[in-house]
């Protein structure tokens, strides 16, 4: 086993080396930004034996590593040299107070814009609104580029670098993002980081047969691989497509292929084995972080890495992965927060949530039995939970919510159940039935989500209002409200 001092060591002589590679290459950027490259190299120096250790363990097997490790390097010295002064000096106040996020003051919330205010202009108008309410952190949900039709409501992304043009631009979102600062607001923007569009630049190169590309990808010529990968993935959208896996008759010179779609069809999952896909992702998440936005969403946090004999979710790489991504980012943008989006097991969920790791997340056991006791009129699951499974480490913080865009997925532990003397599957299905309107004395008018005919199981998809009962809206436009650290639940509407 190797010792600790001996990754450091090495760490610290593969910089050495590098470094003065990188000075060369970037000359005149720094000649211009003396001061600047000061500032990166400290923090390049304070963290490379943790990215070092970090990268290695997922790529130090392939040939190239320490050319991938260059590049990645290059890259987010480039993008640091071009962070505005305002947000390094945003990084210098956060570093200074690393628990900001946890003042009694944050108070969050999630909308639409096109939904809530039309475009990104219609948002800036809001603003007195939104310090009225005392909203602190405002997570705007997604609005790149996206295929027009089906795009999972813009989770399939084309290009993270390009908005939807009817939303507004990205220098728009660049100088919104400035306002809210001035207002006391962090802006919050989801990174879809397990998957592109099929219609992203990579995705269209590798169906022109670009082997570089096409390795950015999983993707196979035959069904022979991806069968044996699917005897132990489970399905996320039956009704969609069956699978994990999508052909495409144009890859392969018209032969066709598979390619890897966890989710649907028209989203590719990225290929985290290979180096050049972490560094290009980095490079997204830099971009972003370099025109204001202060967190960033991780979607799908779980099913980043694949494994053979795995179920492909939760893997111990996925987690290096992201603490490599939080690496980089308290290098180069250390102002920049992780909000964790994992839907699992609650016993997986907070292993997730971490310093260096996600410094927020989700809390979906709790807004899941929120519903539970409302649902049974009772809190027993409620107070199991509370008393046993939401402790974290002080320097990070829960994202309490009562609804999101997001199904209800019923991830209360098993084990919870059965110390309560009940079943856990069957409890499922009866607050799939109430929810749906379908058990006596029910008051909600809920819908199934991708519900799988095999087993029975679904999702439950509604917002509030039908699952309270309420039968006509109180208002055109919504904006869902939450409270971080307190625990504190609440919802506000915008009347038309």
């Amino acid at each position: 086993m190797i010792e600790i001092q001996d990754i450091e060591r090495e760490a610290y002589r593969s910089l050495n080396r590098i470094l003065p590679r990188v000075e060369a290459m970037l000359k005149a950027e720094i000649k211009k930004d003396r001061l600047g490259w000061k500032q990166f190299s400290s923090r390049l120096q304070r963290n490379f034996s943790l990215l070092f250790m970090l990268y290695a363990d997922v790529y130090s097997d392939r040939y190239d590593f320490f050319f991938h490790l260059e590049d990645l390097i290059v890259s987010i010295a480039r993008l640091w040299l071009s962070r505005p002064q305002d947000l390094r000096e945003l990084d210098s106040a956060r570093e200074s107070n690393p628990r900001w996020f946890e003042s009694n003051q944050m108070l969050g919330a999630v909308c639409y814009v096109d939904l809530f205010a039309d475009n990104l202009e219609g948002i800036r108008s809001r603003i007195p609104y939104f310090k009225k309410l005392g909203i602190t952190y405002l997570h705007l949900m997604p609005l790149f580029k996206a295929p027009e039709g089906e795009n999972d409501g813009g989770y399939a992304v084309s290009s993270y670098r390009e908005l939807n043009p009817a939303l507004g631009s990205m220098q728009e979102l660049s100088l919104l993002a400035s306002d809210f600062r001035k207002a006391g607001i962090s802006l919050v923007l989801d990174l879809v980081f397990n998957h592109t569009s099929d219609e992203h630049l990579w995705a269209e190169r590798a169906k022109a047969g670009d082997e570089e590309y096409m390795n950015f990808y999983r993707i196979f010529p035959s069904r022979e691989l991806p069968d044996r990968y699917e005897q132990n993935l489970r399905e996320i959208f039956p009704d969609e497509h069956p699978g994990a896996f999508t052909f495409f008759p144009r890859l392969f010179n018209g032969r066709g292929g598979w390619v890897w779609t966890t989710f649907h069809s028209y989203q590719w999952d990225l290929n985290y084995s290979n180096p050049a896909v972490f560094n290009r992702m980095s490079e997204e998440m830099l971009y972003l972080a370099n025109q204001g936005v202060e967190v960033i969403r991780l979607d799908a946090v779980a099913f980043i890495w694949k494994q053979m004999g795995t179920s492909g979710e939760n893997l111990p790489e996925a987690h290096r992965l992201i603490r490599a991504f939080n690496a980089v980012a308290r290098i180069t943008a250390p102002a920049l927060l992780f909000k964790s989006e994992a839907i699992v097991h609650p016993d997986e969920v907070v292993k997730y949530i971490h310093p260096s790791e996600c410094q927020l997340s989700y809390n979906p056991l709790l807004m899941a039995l929120l519903w539970n006791s409302l649902a049974t009129r009772e809190v027993r699951l409620l107070s199991q939970a509370l008393n046993t499974r939401f402790k974290l480490h002080p320097d990070t913080a829960w994202v309490n919510y009562v609804r999101c865009h997001d199904d209800i997925g019923w991830t209360f532990s098993d084990e919870d159940a059965v110390i309560l003397g009940f079943n856990g599957h069957d409890h499922r299905s009866f607050l799939n039935e109430f929810y749906r309107g379908r058990f006596p004395g029910s008051f909600a008018r809920g819908l199934p989500f991708q519900e799988n005919p095999r087993t029975g199981d679904c999702g439950l998809a509604a917002p509030a209002p039908p699952l309270l009962g309420l039968k006509k809206p109180c208002a055109r436009k919504v904006l869902m409200k939450w409270n971080l650290p307190s625990g504190a639940f609440c919802s506000s509407t915008e009347l038309s």
